[in-house]
C-alpha cells in the first residue's frame, strides 16, 4: 500500500474509534444476522468481544506501514479461532459484516476508495491471509507478492 493509502485507512478507521464500542456490538449483529450458525463460536460476553475485535483492528489499521509488527499477532489470532472451530470459509462471511459495519460506521465517508482500500485491507488482503493461513510459510512466501501488487495496484 502507498503511504498515502495508508494515511486514509488510518484516517476513516479512526473516525469510528469514538464509537468503538457500538460499531462492535454492530458487527455481531451483523455477523449473526448473515450466519446465524456462527453465533455458538461464540461463548463469552459479545460487548467484551466487540472491544477485543475494535482492539485488533485497531492494531492492524496503527501497523499498516510496519506489517511486521502486526503479522505475529494476526497469525497468533488466526490459531486461536482455528481452535475455536472457526474454518476458512467463515472469514467471508467476517469480511462482509466489517465491510458493513464500517459502511455504517463511516456513512458518507465510506467513499468507493474508502471501500475498496478496506476491502484490501481486511477480506481480500493482508489480514485476511495471515489470518487465514495460520501456518504455512510456503502459502505467504507464493502468495505474499501476490496480495501485495494487488494492495499497490499493479499486476504480479
Amino acid at each position: 500500500m502507498t503511504p498515502e493509502q495508508i494515511r486514509l485507512v488510518k484516517s476513516s478507521f479512526a473516525s469510528v474509534l469514538p464509537i468503538a464500542d457500538q460499531t462492535g456490538v454492530q458487527f455481531y449483529d451483523r455477523l449473526f444476522a448473515l450466519d446465524p450458525a456462527l453465533r455458538p463460536l461464540f461463548k463469552g460476553d459479545i460487548t467484551e468481544q466487540s472491544r477485543m475485535l475494535m482492539r485488533m483492528l485497531a492494531t492492524v489499521v496503527n501497523g499498516l506501514d510496519r506489517l511486521e509488527t502486526i503479522v505475529p499477532a494476526v497469525q497468533a489470532l488466526g490459531v486461536r479461532h482455528a481452535g475455536y472451530g472457526v474454518v476458512d470459509a467463515h472469514y467471508e462471511t467476517v469480511g462482509d459484516a466489517l465491510l458493513w459495519t464500517l459502511r455504517q460506521g463511516l456513512g458518507d465517508s465510506f467513499t468507493p476508495e474508502v471501500a475498496a482500500l478496506e476491502t484490501c485491507v481486511f477480506t481480500t488482503g493482508l489480514f485476511r491471509l495471515y489470518l487465514i493461513d495460520r501456518t504455512s510459510a510456503l502459502i505467504r512466501e507464493r502468495v505474499g507478492p501476490l496480495i501485495a501488487a494487488h494492495v499497490e495496484g499493479r499486476r504480479a
